[in-house]
């Protein structure tokens, strides 16, 4: 106990002191932002990688994600605040060390947390006493407890004793511009008191808010929750539109007539589906743990079969669209997709339903090609490997012409909307952007 009393106010004073040294294992998305946001509030940031490119892109200055500047990086390596590095036994000499590593999904829709158990055996292998822990990916609940502390405890050193353990679930948004790693509230949790507090010290030294709960547990069921809260909503708004359209209705003038109200009622949109890494991902992480408790996520599980249902929906609309207005078949088209990006404005295409909607139309026996601002080239993807390697497509009148119909499935702002409608024999919306700008006409049909 003397020796955990010992190393625990050490690390406060060196957290106090901001010269407590950090590590981010992971440099993606969530890792190089709050790396870059660790070392603008003071503290010596290291960020790991594996990948030897980023490494020496990083080292150079030049970010490859958009929440990140190029300067705004420059400015923290050439101030030595920040350096990024391939050699994990660095870490024996962090005071903290952040994980942020993918938690995806195996072809069985079952968590894959892999990169977090090897993570946390590195971490492992270079552990010492006064450490401070703290898991960033979104998990099912227990995973700090169940996971990340049995492997560092191999070591024959004990959580609450010789190093401290938390979880605070990141909160990245990409393409929202209103919102950075400081002005975003933080959760966090720690494994005993002692850990929350060093947890809770870090943080506030960071982020602009911190909202502490009870354990690791309540805090990456947070981070589920809110995920979860946006994929049931947008499968409602999604089933509301299917319905709506039979009836006639249009679903985007439904919203925007009911956020006029102002208690009681939260607009949602709808669209081809959902991507991104964490709506389409993380309701399944905690279906799988309910199952260990014998419980039934029927609501959850019936949110992602409509989300997942709606590229087919997306389809169907573009066929008889095809049939009706143009007297072609799909089988016998050229449709090119506006936007790769899962969202509007970024270049993640991780989950992106683009990607399936190429592949739902080919299947039918059409040709798809795509045109996207921040997408030169599909990269290989594990589920999509059949359409790697194509080329985004410019714009342009002549090559508007050429295609059957375009359908619009991210709905980025550097797209000329204007030349597509003067140009385009059909458009699929399925963002409703032509409504939005007033463009709409009778080549555009809503899905």
């Amino acid at each position: 106990m003397d020796t955990s009393r010992s190393t625990y106010h050490l690390l406060l004073d060196r957290i106090s002191a901001r010269t407590a040294s950090v590590a981010v294992i992971g440099l993606g998305y969530v890792g190089l932002p709050l790396a870059i946001a660790v070392a603008r509030a003071g503290f010596p940031a290291v960020g790991f990688d594996i990948e030897a490119q980023k490494i020496e892109s990083l080292n150079g200055g030049q970010s490859y994600i958009e929440a990140v500047t190029s300067q705004a990086l420059a400015e923290q390596v050439a101030g030595g605040r920040f350096r990024a590095t391939a050699d994990f036994t660095e870490l024996a000499g962090c005071d903290i060390i952040i994980i942020c590593v993918p938690t995806p999904l195996t072809r069985h829709r079952e968590p894959d947390l892999s990169f977090v158990r090897n993570t946390a055996s590195t971490i492992a292998s270079n552990l010492r006493r006064g450490q401070l822990i703290v898991l960033e990916s979104t998990t099912y609940p227990g995973t700090t407890d169940d996971v990340i502390r049995p492997i560092l405890e191999e070591t024959g050193l004990k959580s609450k004793v010789d190093f401290f353990l938390g979880f605070s679930p990141e909160r990245e948004d990409p393409g929202n511009r209103n919102f950075e790693v400081a002005t975003i509230p933080k959760v966090v949790a720690g494994d005993g008191p002692e850990a929350a507090a060093a947890v809770q010290a870090f943080y506030q030294s960071v982020v602009r808010t911190v909202v502490p709960v009870s354990s690791t547990a309540t805090a990456e069921a947070v981070k589920l929750t809110e995920n979860i809260f946006r994929s049931v909503n947008i499968a409602l708004v999604n089933e509301l539109k299917v319905v709506y359209g039979a009836m006639g209705i249009d679903i985007w003038e439904v919203i925007e007539a009911a956020k006029s109200k102002p208690f009681g009622y939260m607009p949602f949109y709808p669209g081809p589906g959902l991507g991104g890494h964490c709506v389409p991902i993380d309701p399944f992480y905690l279906t799988w743990k309910a199952r260990e408790y014998e419980l039934p996520t029927r609501f959850i599980e019936l949110a992602a079969e409509i989300n997942t249902a709606m590229p087919r929906h997306v389809v169907d609309v573009l066929a008889k669209a095809l049939d009706r207005r143009c007297g072609k078949a799909l089988s016998r088209s050229r449709i090119l997709i506006v936007g790769l990006a899962y969202k509007k404005n970024v270049p993640d295409i991780r989950e992106s339903p683009s990607l399936r909607l190429i592949e739902l139309i080919e299947e039918w026996g059409g040709k798809a090609e795509f045109h996207d601002p921040y997408v030169a080239e599909i990269p290989a993807t594990r589920e999509h490997m059949a359409i790697k390697g194509r080329r985004s497509v410019e714009l342009g009148a002549a090559a508007l012409k050429g295609f059957d119909a375009i359908v619009i499935a991210t709905d980025h702002d550097e797209v000329d909307y204007q030349l597509i409608a003067g140009h385009a024999p059909l458009i699929v919306d399925t963002r409703n952007v032509f409504g939005r700008l007033g463009l709409a006409s009778d080549s555009v049909v809503k899905a």
